[in-house]
Parts: C-alpha cells; structure tokens; sequence
C-alpha cells in the first residue's frame, strides 16, 4: 500500500508525505498505525520520498514510518521564488511532525535532509527522540563547490530519450563518476518524468542551486553539539563524508555512535540497502522505546 497524506508546511506550502506500508495484521486499520513510534524520513538535495520506500516497508514492521517530498522535490509545491533557506526545511518538518502527531519522532535524513533532521532536533528537542544522519558533512563545503554543482548541471544531456538512457548516463557516462555505479543510475531515473521532448526531472536545477547556497557556505557544528537525542552518524566508505570528520561529528554529539559501510559511496541506503539495515536497525532498537 501507499498512501499520501497531504501536509500543510511553513507559509503555506503544499507538502506531499507518504506512508508505504500496511499497518501490521490486527495493529487496528490507520488509527492502530498511528499508535507506534513515528519515524521521519527526509530525503537528500534533487531526492524525493519515494526513494525511502524500501527502508520504509521494513520499518513498517514495528514504527510508522513517514517520507516527505521535502518543498521542491517530488509531488510536493515548487514554488518559483521559494523561500528554499534551512529555516524553511526546517520548519515544514516541524509542521509535518505536528500535524501527523508523531513527536517524539525518529527523523532519518540522507545529505541534506540530514542537515534538516539535526538542525529540527536542535531547534525542538521536544519533537525529536532519535536521529539517524547518513553521509552528510558539518563542515562548509564552500562556494567553490556551488560553482562545480552549476558546471555539472549544465553537463546533463537533456532531454533523455529513455529511462534506459537516464539510468546510463548516471551510473555509468557521468564524467563526475570514477567508477560505474548502477544504483545512481537508478536513484537519478525515479527522480524523472516524461514531457513531450523526452524525460526531464522533476525539479528546478535553478531551485536546488538555490537551496544548496543556503547551506554550503556555512558549517553546521555548533548546532551538531545541541543535539541531545541518540545520534547515529552512518557513512560510505567512498561516500562524501571522510571517516575523520564523521568520528568528530560522533564526539560532537552528547549520544553519538558511528556506523561504516564498506564499498558504499554517497546513496548508500540504496548501493548496498542490507548493510544500511543492519547499521540502522540496532540503533533505533536501543533508542526507541
């Protein structure tokens, strides 16, 4: 099953949330679902919900597990002008959290969205009982890198004739890429939509420049340390977080623990989705009552 669930986020924007899962045999329809643990899951930059079904059918089994098309991503509202700064993110999470009444809530963000969940858990510690950050860096990346990501946009063949073409081009032909990956590939194809010329995505470059500049520039360890939940920071082994600053994110935080994925790069939930249940799993067992 999966259902939308239409959220209201900050100033009024259209969110899209979605829960992918049957709420467990004799757990009593949706209001029985609404009983277990909350979970959050909050994509990265250019992701959407949906990419989280997989990690969020066997949470299912025992939390209720919600993916939000954070604003500009997904099914949710793309407005021209934005605002696409970190307190917006932050305060549709808020409004996401409030409204489906899952505080104290488990938020698991990927890059961005784990900027979003760390900076939520800092700013309303009420709402947030657990978090789970995976490859996502405290320190600026600078505006040299605002540059790159600009250059590297311009770089895509667009319109891509096929899915084929799409999951290709980004797991295997992208100069950015030192070695073919599939799993990229498939992760750029979801975040796809037919148009009359041929398959597009289905955001702005120009609105994912924008909320990248909101965050790049700036480094994020003072609100790292007002973190007072369990924490537990998740990395590739290639993925663009090193081990040096993830084991000083860890000691940043008053309940941090660390977690490694060999041969994983930046979407490791979805290269190797075995061992990021088998890093996540005990986690959100010891921290989730």
């Amino acid at each position: 099953m999966v259902r939308r669930i239409e959220v209201t986020g900050a100033g009024g924007m259209r969110l899209a949330a979605w829960e992918f899962t049957d709420p467990p045999k004799g757990d009593g329809g949706p209001e029985g679902s609404e009983r277990r643990p909350g979970v959050l899951l909050l994509h990265g930059l250019m992701g959407r919900a949906s990419h989280w079904a997989d990690t969020a059918r066997w949470l299912g089994a025992r939390y209720r597990a919600i993916a939000l098309d954070q604003r500009g991503h997904g099914r949710s509202e793309k407005p021209a002008d934005g605002p696409f700064g970190r307190a917006a993110y932050v305060e549709d999470a808020i409004a996401v959290i409030e409204q489906l009444g899952l505080a104290p809530v488990t938020v698991i963000g990927h890059a961005m969205g784990a900027l979003t969940a760390w900076q939520l858990a800092a700013r309303r510690p009420d709402l947030v009982g657990a978090l789970v950050i995976c490859d996502m860096r405290a320190s600026a990346l600078g505006a040299a890198s605002q540059h790159e990501w600009a250059e590297w946009f311009a770089t895509w063949p667009l319109p891509f004739a096929t899915l084929a073409d799409v999951r290709r081009w980004f797991g295997e032909e992208d100069p950015s890429l030192e070695r073919p990956r599939p799993a990229r590939g498939a992760f750029f194809a979801e975040v796809m939509a037919e148009r009359a010329d041929g398959w597009r995505p289905v955001f702005s470059r120009r609105q994912m420049l924008t909320a990248r500049e909101t965050w790049v520039t700036d480094a994020h360890w003072e609100e790292l340390a007002e973190v007072r939940c369990p924490a537990l920071v998740v990395r590739g082994q290639d993925g663009e977080l090193g081990r040096a600053e993830a084991q000083e994110m860890v000691r940043v935080l008053p309940g941090g623990s660390y977690a490694e994925i060999p041969d994983a790069g930046h979407l490791l939930p979805w290269e190797h989705p075995d061992a990021w249940q088998r890093a996540v799993e005990p986690f959100l067992r010891a921290a989730i009552p």
